[in-house]
């Protein structure tokens, strides 16, 4: 499938999906200052072939206006005709989709994400145990454990993606960047951004723990 066989109101349902989480974060603070980035994928999917709608950069996402958001290839280039650019971490939304062929892929900023990322940065992973929450993973264990990885973050972006790549482990849905921020998926935005809350909440423990 090319991206001019994808049905108009397939499209138009990634925007507005897109519209209500961008709401929905910016209502929380998640976005400081243009930080940030959310993309919902449309149409047919191969690892080979797959398209996505995903926020523009610069934007404030407090902010609704046409120009929030564009729909990318495989490769993370526009569909269409546009000035917009895509995120500067569009490389690392094509590399998720590309593994897992999910559905949504929601990255924030949080003062918790950055805090527990250098806390376990030795161990290149969260560790999360025995918390009820797990099982929205759809993991049943009794006292489940649980590894959240965490890769470097570079301002060099594609340094990025190898390191998904090696890291990403397809029972959890999410990765961190150190000192940087969470990247979670799902099949669906809703599934999407249940799986975030649920990330951010183990994540969540181990600050107030501390305190």
């Amino acid at each position: 499938m090319n991206f001019a066989e994808i049905r108009l109101e397939d499209k138009q349902r990634a925007l507005a999906e897109l519209r209500d989480v961008k709401r929905l974060f910016a209502d929380r603070n998640w976005f400081a200052g243009t930080s940030g980035n959310l993309s919902v994928r449309v149409g047919d999917y191969t690892p080979e072939s797959f398209y996505f709608a995903i926020t523009a950069s610069g934007k404030d996402k407090t902010k609704d206006t046409p120009e929030d958001f564009l729909f990318v290839d495989r490769h993370g280039k526009p569909c269409e005709a546009t000035g917009l650019r895509p995120s500067a971490e569009t490389l690392i939304h094509t590399e998720i989709y590309r593994l897992t062929g999910c559905g949504a892929i929601f990255h924030v900023h949080t003062v918790w994400n950055n805090v527990v990322s250098e806390w376990f940065w030795e161990r290149r992973a969260v560790p999360v145990d025995g918390v009820e929450l797990i099982k929205g993973l759809n993991i049943w264990e009794e006292e489940a454990h649980i590894e959240i990885p965490i890769v470097p973050n570079y301002a060099d972006i594609p340094r990025i993606v190898p390191e998904i790549t090696a890291r990403l482990d397809r029972n959890i849905p999410g990765i961190l960047l150190r000192k940087h921020g969470i990247y979670a998926w799902g099949r669906t935005p809703s599934k999407r951004s249940a799986i975030w809350r649920r990330s951010n909440f183990c994540l969540n423990m181990y600050t107030a723990g501390s305190c």
